[in-house]
């Protein structure tokens, strides 16, 4: 058994914690005991979550040395942020574990990184490899040869085809597809829906079928 806490309170957080009630549940024993939350909202400090305690803030992370950590932050909102995000807690990369939700189908010849989460009925196929701090919604489908940088997000129902590059701490949304044997540069958002049929600078929104240049993702920041 293993005591884990988990970065953050938000959705993607709460289904972590479902991910692990069902690793516990399936094999029939305690693989992970979520001993907490943690989170830099003043107002969420010591209040339950689903039996889970919010513990304390980020910058906390270093009491609980029997710990493993994974993250639940980030968002379309501060995507390209959760690698300065992560490094507040100055926890060791071999410290935050990999979570694979049970339903996923997962090949013997990929490989996960550290810190990285696989949710429900998630595809990864041969030849893959995921980067750390990564997490993959459920229904994704990412195919033979793929590569996916660390701190992306892959949400729900998204399809990678093969050969793709993803960068470092990029967001794909929701039902967004991607053409085989392109690159999609760092801290890219793909729109939701969105159909990518070339390759996608680093820094940059893109929306549509197919997918067009909107903005750069630095505009966003306050």
């Amino acid at each position: 058994m293993q005591k884990l806490i988990i970065l953050g309170t938000g959705g993607n957080c709460i289904d972590i914690l479902d991910t692990v009630n069902d690793i516990n549940q399936c094999t029939g024993q305690t693989v992970y005991e979520c001993i907490g939350f943690l989170d830099d909202n003043k107002e969420n400090l010591g209040k339950v979550h689903y039996g889970v305690e919010v513990l304390g803030p980020l910058d906390s992370a270093s009491i609980y040395s029997e710990c493993l950590f994974v993250n639940g932050i980030g968002s379309h909102f501060n995507f390209w942020k959760k690698k300065d995000i992560v490094s507040k807690t100055q926890v060791p990369l071999e410290r935050f574990a990999t979570i694979v939700h049970p339903s996923a189908s997962v090949s013997m010849m990929a490989k996960l990184g550290h810190g990285t989460v696989v949710f429900q009925n998630v595809t990864i196929a041969s030849n893959v490899t995921i980067g750390n701090h990564v997490i993959i919604l459920p229904n994704t489908v990412i195919s033979h040869d793929d590569s996916v940088g660390d701190y992306a997000c892959i949400t729900g129902g998204v399809c990678i085809s093969g050969g793709v590059k993803v960068g470092n701490s990029c967001y794909l949304g929701t039902n967004s597809a991607i053409i085989g044997n392109i690159s999609i540069g760092d801290n890219c958002l793909i729109g939701m829906g969105s159909v990518v049929i070339n390759t996608i600078e680093e820094n940059s929104v893109v929306i549509g079928n197919p997918a067009e240049f909107l903005r750069r993702t630095i505009e966003t920041e306050a």
